[in-house]
């Protein structure tokens, strides 16, 4: 009786074993393909599955998340006939796991075989300035092609993109130097412009110095004419005064002869060589001298 006891343990311990080892739990972003005797079944998705023991496997697993494929670098012939070495990424993402597993044996090296095709049509086409000017027509046009070329696989080409093109050493070594004397010309330009401009600054200072200066030389004109205008007015309302407080004081005509007289010494005492004496003048002179005369003799002692 012990004996069909352990036995009844035994066989419930190996059926427990083959349950727990056909519960499969699917991962987030995976996908599992199952065959049932040879034949596609079903795709388990995310969560919790259990398959028929000895009659069912899992057949492929499937990633979902988007995969990067980077090529070797593949010689292609421009339609200018320079050969270059171009290696492409391809971003894609498996949409059918069913179509993927049975579409098409190695899809990876399909991916790859059929994407170096496609680079040697596209290049083909283009010359060489076009190739290395045209890098987002390249993308598009092999994108296009790939993701209709895939789509029976199970696969959508999400973007293609030409890692590096490689021209031939010689044609790369032109490049350089017309590159670098590209860069020199572009800095000759910038240099000229500099110094245009430099230019261009010095001379509107000069402008604005010249102007200020010359706004300062006006001003000071003005103010030295306004001065000798205020002066000249000063002199003028003196003379004025001064004829009026002489008109106030009612000179007699000697008198006027006399500040005459002196008005006349003091034009002689300036730097004129040669003097013109009115005929008023000398005899006023003539008059000064019996003045002083008839004042002599009143001062002389009556005898």
């Amino acid at each position: 009786m012990e004996y069909y006891h352990w036995i009844i343990i035994g066989v419930a311990v190996v059926l427990l074993w083959v349950l727990i080892k056909n519960i499969r739990v699917v991962q987030q972003a995976k996908a599992f393909v199952i065959e049932r005797l040879g034949a596609y079944k079903t795709t388990w998705t995310v969560g919790l599955h259990m398959k028929v023991p000895f009659f069912e496997r899992v057949a492929k697993v499937v990633s979902l998340k988007e995969q990067v494929a980077d090529f070797p670098p593949q010689p292609v012939i421009t339609k200018d006939n320079v050969t270059m070495q171009i290696d492409t990424v391809v971003y894609f993402q498996i949409t059918d796991p069913k179509l993927y597993t049975y579409g098409i044996e190695q899809p990876m090296v399909a991916i790859e075989n059929l994407s170096a095709t496609t680079l040697r049509n596209i290049i083909g086409d283009l010359e060489l300035d076009q190739c290395l000017t045209s890098r987002d027509i390249i993308n598009s046009k092999m994108r296009m092609i790939l993701d209709e070329a895939t789509d029976p696989w199970g696969i959508k080409v999400n973007r293609v993109e030409l890692k590096n093109i490689l021209p031939p050493k010689e044609i790369q070594n032109a490049m350089e130097k017309q590159m670098k004397a590209e860069r020199e010309r572009r800095e000759a330009i910038l240099r000229a412009e500099g110094e245009k401009r430099s230019a261009i600054l010095t001379a509107e200072g000069e402008k604005e110095s010249a102007i200020l200066r010359a706004d300062a030389k006006k001003q000071a004109q003005i103010l030295e004419a306004e001065g000798q205008a205020e002066a000249i007015i000063k002199v003028q309302n003196a003379t004025a005064e001064g004829v009026r407080l002489l008109n106030q004081a009612a000179p007699t005509e000697n008198v006027l002869r006399l500040r005459a007289i002196e008005a006349f010494a003091a034009a002689a005492d300036g730097k004129a060589t040669k003097i013109i004496i009115p005929s008023e003048i000398q005899s006023l002179a003539g008059m000064a001298v019996s003045l002083k005369e008839a004042a002599a003799d009143d001062a002389a002692p009556k005898k």
